[in-house]
């Protein structure tokens, strides 16, 4: 146990609090099991590190595992918080859980069997927690980091702080937060470096070097994560990657189905479940016109990638067409806390009231004129006017 604890007071040291994700303050830390989900490289580990370090320092009460511990596959969790809860501890934090093979079911059984010790683990959004063995998933409050927002960029890259706002209060009154913010800080300019490498929070330590890191990322989510929670074959992997690799060159992709499943040289129902398995892993974001059907057979309507940096990461030396990064990104912010379908008319539906139309700053309100409750997020433009909303402005709900 001792090496445990110096591994964790170790990390917890090293840990800066000089930025942390907004989620931090939403996550209600008081819940005895806590789940906190996200694709990897959006900071859930160093946001569990900050709580630690914010609340208990190096107090023996807390402990951070690491679960992709080579240590772990030759010993038992159940008694390590065993060994932890005897010598005091009531704060227990395991990372990266999908990488140890009856995480569900030992973490129900700690959670069962020590009544006041209070457990968050995290692990890859590919995890099926409200499918998990053991009825795990009604016991757990989970939360999903998303990629970072442009507003959480402005506070990482440089240091401006701002508050977040709801959808409602951005319709309603983007002219005056708009100007506000505008005296503040050149929107369109770090709009665009946001784009092309603002998503995840590793951009700080080389912007140089960030595309090579991301595309690092997505090769140990399609070879080491994905196959830890899933029973994949090396040949599946390999279709993964023809999948991801098509599908980046198309997006927004209207899936034809029988000629993707041509190129990947799998069946449609194999197709459509590696496709979710990309979106489960953060990858891939798929948007359908009926919300309400959405297991994995149902085929999408659209295809885009997660967030417009894996645009960039995904296709080096190619400059994304500029309607897709506007429709990446919109879909990327909305979806955070927001239901997001694609209607017969305009782009997208949001929360099965809201209109939305995607376009640069000439962009009229022709497509959507026949809806009552319609919004044109228009790009380069640092103020809107009506019913036109600058699309950088919907970087500031989360």
């Amino acid at each position: 146990m001792i090496e445990f604890i110096r591994y964790s007071h170790s990390r917890i040291t090293d840990t800066s609090l000089d930025f942390s994700r907004s989620m931090m303050k939403e996550i209600d830390w008081s819940h005895r099991l806590i789940g906190i989900t996200g694709s990897r490289g959006t900071g859930k580990t160093t946001l569990m590190l900050q709580h630690l370090k914010k609340n208990f320092g190096v107090s023996e009460s807390a402990l951070y595992l690491s679960l992709d511990n080579i240590y772990f596959l030759k010993t038992n969790l159940v008694d390590i918080a065993e060994d932890f809860y005897n010598n005091g501890g009531r704060f227990l934090f395991l990372d990266e859980v999908h990488r140890y093979p009856s995480w569900s079911i030992e973490i129900k059984n700690i959670y069962d069997t020590f009544r006041d010790l209070n457990i968050v683990f995290s692990g890859s959004s590919a995890l099926q927690i409200h499918k998990a063995e053991a009825d795990l998933s009604r016991r757990t409050a989970i939360y999903n980091l998303q990629v970072m927002s442009f507003r959480e960029y402005l506070a990482l890259s440089e240091g401006l702080v701002f508050p977040t706002y709801k959808l409602n209060d951005i319709l309603q009154n983007h002219q005056e937060i708009a100007s506000e913010l505008a005296r503040k800080f050149q929107p369109l300019p770090m709009f665009s470096k946001y784009l092309q490498g603002g998503t995840y929070p590793f951009f700080i330590e080389s912007q140089a070097k960030f595309p090579e890191r991301l595309l690092s990322t997505v090769h140990v989510i399609l070879e080491t994560d994905i196959p830890a929670v899933e029973k994949i074959t090396y040949s599946s992997i390999v279709s993964l990657k023809r999948i991801l690799a098509f599908i980046a060159e198309s997006v927004p992709y209207k899936p034809n189905i029988s000629e993707l499943s041509r190129k990947a040289g799998v069946s449609r129902d194999v197709l459509l479940r590696l496709i979710s398995l990309l979106e489960r892993s953060g990858i891939l974001r798929l948007l359908r016109q009926d919300s309400s059907h959405t297991g994995y057979l149902t085929k999408p309507e659209k295809i885009y990638l997660d967030n417009t940096a894996l645009l960039y990461a995904l296709s080096p030396g190619k400059v994304p067409e500029k309607g897709t990064l506007r429709e990446t990104f919109f879909a990327s912010q909305l979806t955070a806390n927001h239901n997001v379908t694609i209607p017969e008319e305009g782009d997208f539906f949001v929360n099965n009231e809201i209109l939305f139309e995607i376009g640069g700053k000439n962009k009229t309100t022709k497509q959507v004129k026949h809806s009552g409750h319609a919004f044109i997020a228009a790009d380069d433009t640092v103020t809107g006017y009506r019913n036109i909303v600058p699309l950088w402005l919907f970087g500031f709900m989360y």
